[in-house]
């Protein structure tokens, strides 16, 4: 009976594993759907506005591998100008994940600017668990960025 229960939980644990490692192998350095960087939201206007706002088709940038959107021609200026200063860390993926070493996709509304850096994360509630320790979370997820990147 407990091999059966074992045999049973590591068959039920390996799509998990399989998964995760998936993601340490090697990640797009960017979190982009249809090659759009961060579903389409302004980084610059996190900055200014102090909260997500849709880019537009029209007002666009390619950098790092992604076609970036922006609200305005002036955001997308500033971010051409100095791209590393606006990026959100991690590519725009999920900043918990990559301090517990594996890629989430985002969405806009779980954000946090801390030390100068925008940091994104996959829900709300994820964004409640990253800001119980900031410091701590980037100090991990600077760690593991490499080896998720591949």
């Amino acid at each position: 009976m407990i091999r059966r229960r074992s045999a049973l939980a590591l068959l039920a644990a390996a799509p998990l594993s399989l998964h995760v490692g998936a993601a340490l192998a090697s990640s797009a350095p960017v979190f982009a759907s249809g090659g759009v960087a961060i579903n389409g939201t302004d980084p610059v206007a996190y900055f200014d506005e102090g909260r997500p706002v849709a880019g537009a088709q029209g007002i666009a940038a390619d950098w790092n591998g992604a076609r970036w959107l922006f609200s305005s021609q002036a955001n997308r200026d500033r971010f051409s100008a100095d791209p590393e200063a606006f990026a959100p860390a991690y590519g725009g993926y999920c900043a918990w994940a990559a301090s517990r070493g594996y890629v989430a996709d985002t969405v806009p509304e779980a954000w946090t600017i801390h030390a100068g850096r925008l940091f994104l994360n996959a829900s709300l509630r994820i964004r409640r668990r990253w800001e119980r320790d900031i410091p701590g979370n980037v100090a991990l997820a600077d760690a593991n960025w490499p080896a998720i990147l591949g």
